[in-house]
Parts: C-alpha cells; sequence; structure tokens
C-alpha cells in the first residue's frame, strides 16, 4: 500500500516590499547635507555682525517706520508711494508687533530667506549635475558678496531671491518627471511666482528665463500647457499691483544710467557664465544645469539693461536673484573639478573645503566691509545719537533735505525737547514717508524766530543750491541769518550746529 506524502503549505510567493538598507539612509543623509550645509551656512554668514555695529540706513529706515505703523496708515501711505513694498511692509508690521522691535527682526527674515535660496541651488545642483555641483553651488551662493550684503537688509530682495529659487526648484522637478507631475506643483509654482512678484514685480523676469529653460527640455504638450497656465495665473494676480505702481514710477527716477564699466562686468559675469556651462554634463529627465542656469543668469540682467536704455531703472538688487544662475554655474565647474580630483585618487570634501575656506579668506576684506556702517550709503542711527549729544533742549531742527526726517522718525528719543519748524502734517497724517512740510514764507519766519538750529542733511552737499525751492530757502536762511559754530560728518550724513548772528 502506498504511502501519501505529508500535506505541506502551499509555497507563498515572496513580497516585493523592500526593507530600506544602510545604504538608502546613507543616501537620505547625502541629500540632507547637500542642502543643509550650504543653508547652514548661510545663516552662520548672515547671523555674523548682523547688527552692523548698530547701524541702518535710509531704505531699511523706511522699513522700520512703516513697519510700526498702523494697517490702515500703510495702506493710506502706499496709496501715494512705495506701493511695490505693500506686502512687505505689512509681514514686517506683523513680526514687529509678535517679536518686538530690533535690528535683529529687522534683519532676521532676509537671513533665513538666504538660507532656504541657498539650500534650493544646492538642491537644484545635486539633482541636474550630482551631489559635489549641489553642495558646490550652495557654498558659491552663500559666499557671493551681494548675498551676504542683502541678507542682512531689512528689505524684500532675499525673501524675493528665494520666491524665484523656489519656483526655479519646482519647475525642474516637474519638468524632469513630467507624467508624474500634478497639478499641485504647478499650482505651487504659480502661487510662489505670484508671492515673489507681490514683494516686486522685477522677479517676474525670471519668467522668460524659465520659458528659454522649458524650450530647451522639450517636455511636450502637457507640461508645457501647464507651465503657461501657471505663469499666465501669476502674471495676471500681479497685473493690478503692476499696473498701480506704475503712477508710482517717479521714486525710481533717481537711478543714474548704466556705465560702460558696470555693462562690462555684467557681460563678463555672462561670459564666464556661458563658459562653465560648456562643461559637460548629463540632464535629468530632458533638463539640464545649463538650460536652468544660463537663462536664469543672463535673461532676466539682458532684459533690464535693455529696458534701461529707455528709463534707467537697473539695479543689482532688482535682479539679485540672477546669483542663484551664477551659482549653479560655478557649482557645475566644482563638479568637475572633484571627478578630477577622484580621478586623482584626492579626497573631493578635502579640497571642496579647502577651496571654501580660501574663497572666505579672500573674501574677508569685503565680508568686514559689509558688516559695518560705512558699508551703506549713510546710518540713521549714529547721526541721531550726534544730535542728541549735540543739541540742546528748545533748539530748532530742520532737514536738509526733508526725507533725512527719518533721522528723527526712526530714533524719536534722541530729538525729545527739538522742534521740528518745518513739518506742517506728520508722515502717519498725510501719508508720507517723511511728513508734509509748510510752505517755504512759513519756514522762513520761523526760522528767523530761531536762535538755535540743529541741521541734518547729507554728507556732501549740504551747503549747496540743488533740489526744490523751499530746500533752497532752508540754506539761503541759514547762510544769510546763522552762522555754523559745529559740523559733524557721521556715516554719510551731516549734523552742523547754526547759531543767529547778533
Amino acid at each position: 500500500m502506498a504511502t501519501l506524502a505529508p500535506l505541506r503549505p502551499p509555497a507563498v510567493p515572496p513580497t516585493r516590499t523592500r526593507t530600506r538598507t544602510p545604504l538608502d539612509h546613507a543616501s537620505d543623509l547625502r541629500r540632507w547635507w547637500i542642502s543643509g550645509i550650504p543653508a547652514a551656512a548661510m545663516i552662520a554668514l548672515g547671523l555674523w555682525g548682523i547688527t552692523r555695529q548698530r547701524s541702518m540706513w535710509r531704505d531699511e529706515a523706511a522699513t522700520w517706520q512703516v513697519a510700526h505703523r498702523s494697517l490702515g496708515e500703510i495702506r493710506h501711505l502706499l496709496d501715494e508711494v512705495d506701493l511695490v513694498h505693500g506686502l512687505y511692509y505689512a509681514l514686517m508690521h506683523g513680526l514687529f508687533a509678535v517679536f518686538g522691535d530690533s535690528l535683529a527682526t529687522l534683519r532676521l527674515p532676509s537671513v533665513l530667506a538666504m538660507a532656504v535660496a541657498a539650500a534650493l541651488t544646492a538642491s537644484l545642483g545635486a539633482r541636474l549635475a550630482g551631489p559635489w555641483a549641489g553642495l558646490g553651488a550652495g557654498l558659491v551662493f552663500a559666499l557671493l558678496p551681494p548675498v551676504q550684503q542683502y541678507a542682512q537688509e531689512g528689505r524684500a530682495y532675499a525673501l524675493v531671491t528665494a520666491t524665484v529659487a523656489l519656483a526655479t526648484w519646482l519647475l525642474v522637478t516637474a519638468l524632469g518627471r513630467p507624467g508624474t507631475a500634478t497639478r499641485w506643483r504647478w499650482a505651487a509654482y504659480a502661487l510662489t511666482l505670484l508671492v515673489g512678484a507681490l514683494l516686486n514685480w522685477f522677479s517676474l523676469l525670471a519668467l522668460p528665463a524659465h520659458a528659454l529653460t522649458v524650450a530647451l527640455a522639450r517636455p511636450g504638450r502637457v507640461p508645457v500647457t501647464r507651465w503657461a497656465l501657471a505663469s499666465a495665473a501669476a502674471v495676471a494676480g500681479a497685473l493690478p499691483l503692476i499696473a498701480a505702481s506704475r503712477a508710482q514710477s517717479f521714486q525710481v527716477s533717481w537711478i543714474r544710467p548704466l556705465t560702460w564699466p558696470a555693462l562690462l562686468g555684467i557681460g563678463l559675469v555672462i561670459a564666464a557664465g556661458c563658459l562653465c556651462a560648456r562643461i559637460p554634463h548629463g540632464r535629468a529627465g530632458g533638463v539640464s544645469l545649463a538650460s536652468v542656469a544660463l537663462p536664469l543668469l543672463a535673461v532676466p540682467q539682458v532684459i533690464l539693461v535693455l529696458a534701461s536704455l529707455i528709463q534707467p531703472v537697473y539695479l543689482v538688487r532688482y535682479v539679485l536673484y540672477t546669483h542663484i544662475g551664477l551659482a549653479l554655474l560655478t557649482g557645475l565647474a566644482i563638479g568637475w573639478t572633484t571627478r578630477t580630483a577622484v580621478a586623482r585618487r584626492l579626497r573631493p570634501g578635502i579640497l571642496l573645503g579647502t577651496t571654501a575656506a580660501v574663497a572666505f579668506t579672500a573674501l574677508l576684506p569685503v565680508e568686514l566691509h559689509l558688516r559695518g556702517p560705512h558699508s551703506r550709503v549713510d546710518d540713521v542711527l549714529s547721526t541721531a545719537d550726534r544730535v542728541a549729544r549735540v543739541a540742546r533742549p528748545g533748539d530748532a531742527v530742520l532737514f536738509i533735505p526733508a526725507a533725512r526726517r527719518d533721522t528723527a522718525l526712526v530714533s524719536p528719543t534722541k530729538f525729545t525737547g527739538l522742534k521740528d519748524i518745518a513739518l506742517a502734517e506728520s508722515p502717519e497724517r498725510s501719508g508720507t514717508l517723511k511728513g508734509e512740510e509748510a510752505s517755504p514764507a512759513k519756514i522762513r519766519r520761523a526760522l528767523l524766530r530761531e536762535r538755535r538750529v540743529v541741521v541734518i542733511g547729507d554728507a556732501a552737499g549740504v551747503t549747496g543750491r540743488e533740489g526744490p525751492v523751499r530746500e533752497r530757502m532752508k540754506r539761503e536762511v541759514l547762510r544769510r541769518y546763522f552762522v555754523v559754530t559745529a559740523d559733524y560728518v557721521v556715516n554719510g550724513r551731516r549734523v552742523t550746529v547754526h547759531e543767529r548772528v547778533p
């Protein structure tokens, strides 16, 4: 009789679930430090000397005084001037209300924004050209002097740079995997562009650069359509601000035409970027680093230069975000150098660290200058300190030009007991940055009643005859009926004491 074989449970096919190995964790760690190291370096550089030896220049003074106004007063101001900065003023108003007013609160948002931009720059470089290129790009971005300068300024330009970096990152990730790019990613791209435009609509000059990147990637009809719709939505959202701010274009009338040395400098930077773009490198889903970085470096600058042929509008801070493209292209060269080092059995980490240390040391004089009060046009805080030392209770105070009243608006306690004899209506009530002054005749009569006047003006030209009728009248009365008894130049501004001639 045959014996039956023992029954066995049916074989269960192995599952496809893959357990994470130490190599997976190492990959995650690598992605973290590629972005984390440049971000940490940017934060360290931003916090280093963040008070700039307790100084504040005139643009930051505008942020400081407006952020202290109520939201209603801010809106009243935007009807007259600075509409383009409205969102930023509202943001700083909220931060001052929550964290208190200080130089650190004024500048910390810019530091954090630049840290985000450094991290995203590194992530882009790593995605498009490898980890060493990404790490190098992030560190280069953090070390660039313009980046360090605006990381310590209480203005919106660092935040704009971060939004352009994020928009570029979203674009690259969407084009890199067009089949998996969901609508929310394109919606996030549109929203990021819109926020950047509301902070400063010159950020929309990144859109033509992105258009060139999309054209070079050739991702197909669906991604191109979604990019076009997202871009159109961002522009449409910003159009009301653009149209309204054009009525305030007089605020950029002071910008001077570009000089030939400045044009040469722009051209050399773009040419250097073109040379780096020729370094062989791969693609991530049809997108190459050169097709992202070179347009971002060159296109916004070329457009702004061409626009400046009609009306001078070119300032580095308006296209600060183009340094992302410069850093990515430099990172590409760094990636090629590290591959050469590996081939020669050198340690690329040591090579990159040494190069960064050498670059930091070479730039140290510039970095120290940027963190001092002399790095900007003027300093309202040290000027106010000087006024407090030389003024006497009951003295009159006069601002030539009237915009230098920001000295008193930022440090009102330094002007306690002094009479602002020209002011007719406060900045808050008039919806202006400097207030409304009385007529020249009234100011003249008020001046002639005073025995001692403290005058705050610019370091150069206080006794000149340039400017509106009101300013010329102030200088003329002081020249004819007063004598200068004290004269101080303080970090770009001048404080003079005038006493009536007996």
